[in-house]
């Protein structure tokens, strides 16, 4: 079912939904990056043999850039040319936070990975403990390359498959007027030559730049299979578990040596446990392949562990969102409201209110029939509501006194701020506190600031009216409330 609203590729490049999905590819959204990613285990996991190629090719250009950070201090012009990669933007996956536009794989990234590959990750490509290699694995140390790193790095490497997958699919279904032959760049390294090759695809074409499709079944979201979130939180299980017992005792009494213990007086926080972790993995790098090797046995929990990710990711923010679209926004013609930003922004607020509260918008919140209570989701969802509006909308900006959700603004004179928060925040009052002031100093004084706060239990909107009431901010008119609880709302009949 298509939008009347142009959200999805299949809705720009007139094709069904349904064929996007059964071609196996994700229906993108061409408003927003979608918070999923490529996740390089699946490819090694897979039963695909085309995919545990492209494993193996990523494998092979990591020991080409391990083999020449190991025999010399790389010149920054070779940084630039093997190290680093321009961002993927194309494929409208990630986290970005407006539009697609991330930041790309830049000289930081090239010098901490040359540096982890000369010294923690020498045996990179080597390994004895492991089955395979693993890309992630530079993800595990606590400096310099992170998870979003690791993913477009992968992008990147298999930059030449995505594009192959996207002109086929575009030749056989998109007309040839949404269709143009583009050159794209680095998509296949000459070992002998060493250097990128540029190649021209048939690809779909709008807005000035092409679009990329990714199959369903090599994309995550979160946190990869293999990932540090997931290293720390089993560390010490591992630790205990190590077959070298040597190496058990060693990272054992250092584990004693450096974890806070809880006292009466206090206990440790998570987060000083973590950096303590982090200081045992600098220690003992070992710890790393014995961690891999456990995901490695796994393995086969990891294509359902994604599936259930992706469909997630499918069910809120396409199908929910498009029903959203489609039944309640374009019809009233949502996207034409406003004559200055705030009162657009008060009256969108107010508009989305009422249909959640009244018209069964609820729903978009709710997956399985639990709620989604997390305020990056609900930022991408604010952000779609905007398409089509004159005002431009910036997403967490600093606007002269710290971070704001929402900038709303049509020039230099017209702007209001929005932050979005959820009831269930623990920060919530310290939050509303500080913002008092913060942000209507930071906001044009004709145009304060609005809060909107969305609550989806009665014991939530219970602990924000006591709130609102010690900040006697009870009748504010710049906080909108919103309900999303589902047990009071009209039956799908009559919503």
């Amino acid at each position: 079912m298509q939008t009347g609203i142009n959200i999805y590729f299949s809705d720009f490049f007139e094709v069904s939904s349904e064929t996007v999905e059964q071609y196996g590819a994700f229906d993108i959204a061409l408003i927003n990056d979608l918070p999923m990613f490529v996740d390089p285990f699946l490819l090694f996991n897979s039963d695909n043999e085309a995919y545990r190629h492209l494993h193996d090719e990523i494998i092979r250009y990591m020991r080409f850039l391990r083999d020449v950070s190991l025999t010399t201090d790389v010149p920054e012009a070779h940084l630039w040319g093997w190290f680093t990669f321009p961002e993927i933007k194309q494929n409208w996956l990630g986290f970005s936070k407006k539009g697609n536009k991330g930041h790309g794989l830049g000289l930081d990234f090239a010098a901490n990975l040359s540096r982890n590959l000369k010294s923690v990750f020498s045996n990179f490509g080597d390994e004895k403990v492991t089955v395979g290699s693993h890309l992630e694995k530079l993800c595990l140390i606590r400096h310099g390359v992170g998870r979003d790193n690791v993913s477009d790095f992968t992008t990147n490497l298999i930059l030449n498959f995505l594009a192959s997958y996207t002109q086929e699919f575009a030749v056989k279904h998109i007309s040839s007027k949404l269709r143009k032959r583009v050159a794209v760049r680095k998509t296949s390294f000459n070992y002998v030559t060493r250097t990128w090759a540029t190649k021209s695809y048939e690809l779909p074409f709008i807005n000035g730049d092409y679009v990329l499709l990714t199959p369903r079944d090599i994309l995550t979201k979160d946190d990869t299979w293999i990932s540090r979130s997931n290293l720390l939180y089993s560390l010490e299980d591992i630790a205990y578990a190590l077959p070298n017992y040597v190496l058990r005792a060693q990272v054992n009494q250092y584990l004693m040596e450096v974890i806070p213990r809880d006292t009466k007086k206090k206990k440790a926080t998570q987060e000083e446990k973590n950096e303590a972790y982090g200081r045992v993995i600098e220690r003992f790098p070992e710890i790393l392949d014995y961690y891999i090797r456990d995901k490695e046995d796994h393995g086969d929990e990891a294509k359902s562990v994604s599936e259930k990710r992706v469909a997630f990711i499918q069910k809120l923010f396409v199908d929910q969102i498009r029903n959203f679209v489609n039944n309640y926004l374009a019809p009233a013609e949502f996207y034409k409201i406003g004559r200055d930003t705030h009162e657009e922004a008060k009256e969108r607020l107010l508009f989305l209110k009422n249909v959640i509260e009244n018209k069964g918008g609820h729903r978009v919140f709710y997956i399985d029939g639990q709620p989604v209570e997390r305020e990056s989701d609900l930022h991408i969802m604010f952000l779609f509501t905007w398409f089509g509006s004159h005002s431009v909308v910036s997403h967490e900006v600093n606007d002269g006194r710290g971070p704001v959700d929402f900038k709303i603004s049509r020039g230099a004179s017209d702007k209001t701020l929005v932050e979005f928060k959820l009831a269930k925040n623990p920060q919530l009052e310290r939050n509303l506190q500080k913002q008092i002031v913060v942000y209507e100093a930071a906001s044009d004084p004709t145009h304060p600031s609005l809060k909107a706060i969305l609550y989806f239990s009665d014991e939530q909107l219970k602990k924000v009216n006591r709130i609102l009431d010690r900040l006697k901010l009870n009748n504010s008119p710049h906080i909108v409330l919103i309900d999303a609880r589902a047990d009071n709302k009209p039956s799908g009949s009559k919503a």
